[in-house]
């Protein structure tokens, strides 16, 4: 599959998420309600990959990697995440998880010496403010929304440390299928244990709109949007990949229009115009007219 069609299969998956979620969490706690979304996708995972026998064995070096992927990504940033949607605006959340793409360069060129590509600057400033335009009106920030906003920041940070972790994965040779399977497994571990550890009240929702979103989520949500945005990080490297966050809003508020009627104001429009412009500005073609001996905007060193 060409990387443009995973980077787009990312944003249109993570778009849908935003409905599921609001549908499973209506059913059960949030904590309880994203361990039974990373125990299913763990499960379908590797019992998937062990009846195709396509499972290989890890060193325990291989193992403290995938600990480590879990904890980053299919966990603790989803409670930090999750916290602080109990008490700010989904609008103010997703302007704050917006900042993914500008974390995951400014990690990434602390942590592993990468140089991020030029061109993120600029686009994330016009993808951030337009998140902000889209959700002008939902911007709302109060006493008890502060503590929610360092939840916010912090799980944004925590998600961009697991997109570089992701990169180490692959230099321990790991294959994406199974890594994947196995640090979803080790979040849930990590999800479970927390649950037991914060008396979380373990319930086991009987409605079937709980379990077609946990489904959703597991799968589509998970299981694939990951393998897809780890492949885009694998391939375009973590600045570019992190733009995703900024375009999957206008993704969610298009379904909004569909399914709950939402309303585009001129506001609204506006700041997706200028979130797809930062992508155009982020991922455009270097000019023709430049010269052989220039190098290409964006590599690493």
């Amino acid at each position: 599959m060409p990387i443009g069609a995973h980077y787009a299969l990312t944003v249109l998956i993570w778009g849908l998420t935003w409905t599921a979620i609001r549908l499973q969490v209506e059913s059960a706690a949030v904590d309880i309600s994203v361990f039974y979304r990373f125990v299913f996708a763990s499960a379908v995972a590797l019992g998937g990959l062990s009846l195709l026998r396509r499972l290989p064995r890890f060193t325990v070096r291989q193992h403290g990697w995938l600990v480590l992927q879990g904890l980053t990504l299919y966990s603790i940033n989803f409670l930090l995440i999750y916290r602080a949607a109990e008490h700010m605006t989904s609008g103010l959340l997703a302007v704050v998880f917006s900042l993914a793409a500008l974390f995951n360069a400014f990690n990434g060129r602390v942590f592993m010496g990468i140089r991020p590509n030029p061109r993120i600057y600029p686009a994330v400033t016009l993808g951030i403010s337009g998140v902000a335009l889209l959700f002008w009106h939902d911007l709302q920030i109060g006493n008890a929304t502060l503590v929610a906003l360092v939840f916010a920041v912090a799980g944004t940070f925590w998600f961009s440390l697991g997109n570089l972790i992701s990169l180490k994965v692959r230099t321990a040779e790991i294959p994406l299928l199974a890594g994947n399977a196995w640090a979803m497994f080790y979040g849930a571990l990590a999800l479970g244990s927390w649950c037991l550890m914060n008396g979380t009240e373990w319930v086991v929702p009987q409605g079937s709109v709980f379990w077609g979103a946990t489904l959703f989520l597991a799968v589509p949500g998970s299981i694939v949007a990951f393998f897809s945005y780890i492949t885009v990080i694998r391939t375009l490297g973590a600045d570019k990949a992190g733009y995703a966050t900024v375009l999957f809003p206008v993704v969610a508020l298009s379904v909004s229009t569909w399914l709950e009627g939402f309303v585009w104001s001129g506001t609204a429009l506006a700041g997706a115009c200028l979130a797809l412009l930062g992508n155009y500005v982020l991922f455009r073609k270097p000019g023709a007219k430049a010269s052989p001996g220039t190098p290409s905007i964006g590599k690493t060193r």
